[in-house]
């Protein structure tokens, strides 16, 4: 099953699967990182309010603070869509794995920034808000690609929406003559399914990555980095014996 979730073509199973995978750990080091930054990192709507808010008050460091996490953010989502786009050119299998691997090299990073974060907690705590950022911009838009714009991973407020939506249609009472068949409500049940578990899992996700930061601190995210690894690995293994191929051929 593994083999398939990263894997270029796509199916409406894998991606949701993949989909419930992400928002899990997207949940995870969403709560994590709030334990041990004291800052969610996922939620650019309220960044970009605060921003607002400080640039009002005169507080223009605070304000520059949330452009930075703003910025990474952003970043992240270039970094996704430059290396699938790199590899699509190339004809390569592992097109949404590089992100994923990229994802776990910097939760690894994060687990490292995380367990020396009194060192020198002046330059390390936001470094390490940044890092969080930037992963959550990655993987937002890595899913957002993969699935063509119907799942999202790192933040609800658009799966919670869409969820509310076909909920009304589910509960919506149609008169058994319709003048108009336009006019009939019907839910669409896959939609349903889908963002539910998305939403289940992310919640998921916090309650264990809230619990597995309280008891055994920054090295928590080395298993959602190995989980990530798992996925991407056998997409980039088939890369790496077809470049074999192509060499032994010169």
């Amino acid at each position: 099953m593994l083999a398939q979730l990263a894997h270029r073509i796509r199916t409406r199973r894998s991606n949701r699967q993949l989909g419930a995978i992400l928002a899990f750990v997207a949940g995870a080091v969403n709560a994590g990182g709030f334990l041990a930054i004291q800052r969610y990192t996922s939620h650019m709507t309220g960044i970009l309010s605060e921003i607002a808010d400080n640039l009002v008050l005169g507080s223009f460091v605070a304000a520059g603070a949330g452009g930075a996490i703003l910025l990474a953010f952003f970043l992240g989502a270039m970094s996704t869509a430059i290396l699938v786009h790199w590899a699509r050119r190339r004809q390569l299998h592992s097109e949404f794995a590089l992100p994923l691997m990229l994802e776990a090299a910097l939760l690894v990073l994060f687990g490292v920034l995380g367990s020396n974060l009194n060192l020198l907690i002046e330059v390390i705590a936001p470094t390490t808000v940044l890092v969080l950022s930037f992963i959550m911009g990655l993987q937002n838009a890595m899913i957002t690609k993969v699935s063509d714009a119907v799942i999202r991973t790192t933040h609800m407020t658009g799966v919670l929406t869409d969820l509310g939506i076909e909920m009304g249609h589910l509960v919506y009472w149609n008169r058994r003559k319709v003048a108009n068949q336009a006019h009939f409500v019907l839910a669409d049940r896959d939609k349903l399914r889908i963002h539910g578990s998305i939403l289940g899992l992310f919640f998921l996700g916090g309650v264990c990555g809230a619990l597995a930061f309280k008891t055994y601190g920054f090295i928590s995210s080395v298993p959602l980095a190995m989980v990530l690894v798992g996925i991407g690995t056998p997409p980039i293994w088939r890369d790496l014996k077809k470049g074999v191929r192509r060499l032994k051929r010169w």
